[in-house]
């Protein structure tokens, strides 16, 4: 591990477009989130100081991508938003085109190479997110959690996975315990955090399963059942999430995040 370095892509732009280029473990069909298709390009392009990559010499080994927005400004008031990581996106490109100051930074994603998981990588580019947001003068850090053991029970209600907790008392789940031993709280849930929707052709293609029954579809990946209407011709995925939030300390004048070579977090997320 000692050779990885995790950099803020504004530091490293030309790497920007082999941010895709290592094999992650996302299920096909959360790659069709209409706002995902949208704006993850402009992230990249407008936002490179809160998108970060980790190199293992010339391999890149994983990513994260975040984006700052105003959390607080009238009619938002603190309060996390029940579309979870759909309206973050939205809140955060409408905040930059109208010049509205951001006080709160998301995490959106974090992902780590097929063959470089399990080393403890999304514990640490999560610390390089926290310290980027710290230094940028941000006194929290938000993230839509998407529970990495969440698909082995699509049917258990997301308000009561997110609140299992061990005899320890951590979570039950693997990726909310790195972000609750990295300091995070747990919030609320996002009921709505991210929609999929598409053709009984698309979901067929993104998942290889046959998709001509009405009702619930199990779908490898999702946390929670894709609802399939045959007689309607498409099928709808609604993903819960879950809100964390991490307490950074009193905010200073906001600056581009640093790079950081955190420590790794113990556990791997996925």
């Amino acid at each position: 591990m000692t050779g990885i370095q995790i950099t803020p892509l504004a530091r490293r732009p030309e790497l920007a477009p082999r941010i895709y280029d290592m094999e992650d473990s996302w299920p096909e069909f959360s790659g069709h989130d209409s706002l995902a298709w949208l704006l993850y390009p402009r992230m990249v392009a407008e936002f490179p100081e809160y998108v970060w990559i980790a190199t293992d010499g010339d391999e890149v080994v994983a990513r994260a991508f975040s984006l700052p927005f105003a959390l607080h400004a009238p009619g938002r008031d603190g309060a996390l938003p029940a579309q979870g990581w759909d309206r973050v996106l939205m809140w955060a490109f409408s905040d930059q085109r109208r010049g509205v100051r951001p006080d709160t930074v998301s995490a959106l994603e974090i992902s780590v190479a097929k063959g470089r998981q399990g080393e403890g990588l999304s514990g640490r580019m999560l610390a390089a997110m926290r310290e980027g947001a710290r230094a940028g003068g941000f006194a929290e850090l938000v993230a839509p959690v998407r529970p990495s053991g969440k698909p082995a029970e699509p049917d258990s209600p997301m308000a009561e996975y997110a609140y299992r907790t061990r005899e320890d008392g951590l979570p039950y789940d693997p990726w909310l315990r790195v972000h609750v031993r990295a300091g995070a709280v747990i919030d609320s849930v996002a009921p709505l955090s991210m929609t999929v929707n598409g053709t009984l052709a698309e979901w067929r293609e993104w998942t290889g399963l046959p998709f001509d029954e009405a009702g619930p579809v199990y779908v490898p990946g999702a946390l929670a059942p894709v609802h399939c209407e045959p007689e309607r011709g498409y099928a709808v995925y609604v993903e819960p999430n879950v809100w964390v939030r991490h307490a950074l300390g009193p905010a200073g004048p906001a600056r581009a995040p640093q790079s950081s070579e955190t420590g790794a977090v113990a556990e791997e997320a996925r």
